[in-house]
C-alpha cells in the first residue's frame, strides 16, 4: 500500500493525503453511531485530481485482485445512514470533496445554478439569493452538508411537496466513474431526450456507482411574499385534512406542511429553553405550514386567513398562529429543524426515515403505536416529519430512566422489524430521503423486490465491477 499512497500524494499533494492524527471527523459520523478506521483521507483540489486518485486506485485493485481496497466518497459527513463513514479494515480510502467549493456559473436565463460537489448547501442558497433566484433544497443540515452528498443520498427536505427532491431539482451532473473516466453532463437541459438518463443513475446512488464532482441545479424565481403558521391539531388525521384544504386554498403556493408530535416538541422545549414552543402542552400534534405567494404579502395573508378560518369551522385545527414577521417565521422553523439535535441530547435513539401513501399515515401511526407500546412498554415515539409529501421520521426513544445504549442494542432488530413490516403493509418505503448506507443495507433485501435488487446489482457489476465504490452500501453483493 505504501507505493500506493506514494502515488496519491503525488496526485493531490502530501498535505492533502491524511494518515496520522485525529482523523475522527472523517472516520465517525455525526451521529457517532459508527466509527471507522480510514487508510488515509484524501482531499482532491478539482475533479482532475479526482479523477486521477480513482485511477490510480483502480488501477492498483487491478493488480492486487486479493487487497479489499475500496473508496468512500464524503461530503459533509452528515448522512444518518452510515454511507459516508469508512468501516474498521484501515483498507477505505475516504475520499473528501470538500475543497471542491466552487460556484462555477450561475445563469439566470437559464434559472440555473452550476457548483461543485463540496459546495455547503447554505452556501448555495445564499449565492442563489444574492442575485435574486430561489434555489429550494432545504433541510436541517445545510449548514454544513454539501452538494455532492444531498444528490448522492437524493435529499428531501421542507420544500419537497413543491419542488420535489434533489433529483427533481438537479438539471446535470459531472461525475468520475470507477475507472477513473470523467463524465460531463453538465448541460443544464430541460429537454434531453437522448437515451438513458444517467444522471438518475447516479443520483441516489450514494457514492457506489462512482463520485458525483458537480451539479446544475434549478432556480426559481423569489416569491413576493412568504408566510408561516403553527396550527394545533387533534389528531394524525386532522393533520391529513388540514393537508387537503391547504392544497384546495394555497395550490401551488404551498411550500411547507411539517408535523410535528407532542413529544418530539417536549424535547425541543426540554433541551432548548431559548426557544418558544407554541401550542404543543394541550395538542398531541402541532403542524407547520408555509405559503410563499408570488403576488403580494396581502393577498398571502388573505389566503392564509381563509385555510385557517375553513380549518378551525371543519374542527381540524383547534387553534393556531401566523408569524408576523420574518423573525417569528425563522424562530418556528427553529424549533420544528431542533427536534433531532434535540433527540441527540436525549440520547441515542432508533430512527426510521419512511414514506406512505398519505392517506395511509393516520392509520399506520395508531396501530405501529399501539404494537411498540404492547412489546415495550414505555417507549418513548419522536414523530415527526414531511407530512406534506408523505415522508415520517417515526423515531423510537428509550422508556424513561433505561440506559439508551443498552436499549438500541437489546431492542434494535425487534423494533426495525416490527416498524419496516408495518410500513410495507401500509405501502410504503423503509427510506424516504436518508438513503441506505450501510445502517439498511441488511434490511433492504426484505423489502426490496428481487427483480429490482437483481437489476440494481446488474448496474452495479456494470459500472463498478471491481467493487471499488463505496461496497458495503445500498447493496449487499
Amino acid at each position: 500500500m505504501s507505493n500506493l499512497l506514494t502515488e496519491l500524494r503525488a496526485i493531490v499533494g502530501a498535505a492533502h493525503v491524511l494518515t496520522e492524527g485525529d482523523l475522527s471527523a472523517w472516520e465517525q459520523d455525526w451521529r457517532q453511531r459508527a466509527h471507522g478506521k480510514a487508510l488515509a483521507v484524501l482531499r482532491p483540489g478539482s475533479t482532475a485530481e479526482v479523477a486521477a486518485l480513482v485511477k490510480a486506485c483502480a488501477r492498483y485493485r487491478s493488480q492486487h485482485p486479493d487487497q479489499p481496497l475500496s473508496i468512500v466518497p464524503q461530503g459533509g459527513n452528515t448522512s444518518l445512514a452510515v454511507g459516508a463513514t469508512p468501516d474498521a479494515s484501515g483498507q477505505q480510502l475516504v475520499l473528501s470533496l470538500q475543497r471542491l467549493n466552487k460556484v462555477r456559473a450561475l445563469d439566470g436565463a437559464n434559472l440555473t445554478i452550476t457548483a461543485e460537489a463540496g459546495c455547503v448547501l447554505q452556501t448555495l442558497q445564499e449565492r442563489a439569493l444574492a442575485d435574486g433566484f430561489l434555489l429550494p433544497l432545504s433541510l436541517a443540515s445545510e449548514g454544513t452538508c454539501t452538494l455532492g452528498g444531498n444528490l448522492g443520498s437524493n435529499a428531501g427536505g421542507t420544500q419537497v411537496l413543491r419542488f420535489g427532491n434533489a433529483r427533481e431539482l438537479c438539471l446535470g451532473l459531472e461525475v468520475v466513474n470507477a475507472q477513473g473516466e470523467v463524465w460531463n453532463g453538465l448541460s443544464g437541459l430541460r429537454k434531453d431526450n437522448t437515451g438513458y438518463d444517467l444522471r438518475h443513475l447516479f443520483v441516489g446512488s450514494e457514492g457506489t456507482l462512482g463520485i458525483i464532482t458537480a451539479a446544475t441545479m434549478k432556480l426559481y424565481p423569489l416569491p413576493a411574499a412568504q408566510l408561516t403558521a403553527w396550527a394545533a391539531v387533534p389528531s394524525m388525521q386532522a393533520a391529513v385534512t388540514l393537508l387537503g384544504l391547504a392544497h384546495q386554498h394555497l395550490g401551488p403556493e404551498l411550500t411547507g406542511f411539517e408535523v410535528m408530535g407532542q413529544f418530539a416538541l417536549s424535547l425541543v422545549d426540554k433541551h432548548f429553553k431559548q426557544l418558544r414552543v407554541p401550542l404543543f402542552q394541550s395538542s398531541p400534534w402541532c403542524v407547520l405550514l408555509e405559503n410563499s405567494d408570488h403576488v403580494s404579502e396581502t393577498h398571502a395573508r388573505s389566503q392564509f386567513e381563509g385555510l385557517l378560518e375553513a380549518a378551525l369551522a371543519d374542527g381540524c385545527v383547534t387553534d393556531a398562529v401566523v408569524a408576523e414577521s420574518l423573525t417569528q417565521a425563522k424562530a418556528l422553523w427553529q424549533v420544528r429543524e431542533s427536534i433531532s439535535l434535540a433527540q441527540s441530547q436525549e440520547g441515542l435513539n432508533i430512527k426510521h426515515d419512511i414514506s406512505l401513501p398519505i392517506s395511509n399515515i393516520p392509520a399506520f401511526v395508531q396501530s405501529t403505536d399501539a404494537a411498540l407500546a404492547q412489546a415495550i412498554p414505555g417507549v418513548r415515539l419522536v414523530n415527526f416529519g414531511h407530512l406534506g409529501d408523505g415522508n415520517l421520521h417515526y423515531n423510537v426513544q428509550a422508556p424513561e430512566g433505561v440506559d439508551a445504549a443498552d436499549f438500541l442494542r437489546e431492542h434494535e432488530p425487534e423494533v426495525n422489524r416490527l416498524v419496516f413490516d408495518a410500513v410495507t403493509r401500509f405501502g410504503g418505503s423503509i427510506s424516504a430521503e436518508h438513503g441506505i448506507g450501510s445502517l439498511k443495507v441488511h434490511q433492504l433485501v426484505h423489502y426490496k423486490s428481487p427483480v429490482a435488487l437483481s437489476m440494481m446489482r446488474s448496474i452495479k457489476q456494470a459500472l463498478d465491477p471491481q467493487n471499488l465504490m463505496n461496497p458495503g452500501r445500498v447493496l449487499e453483493l
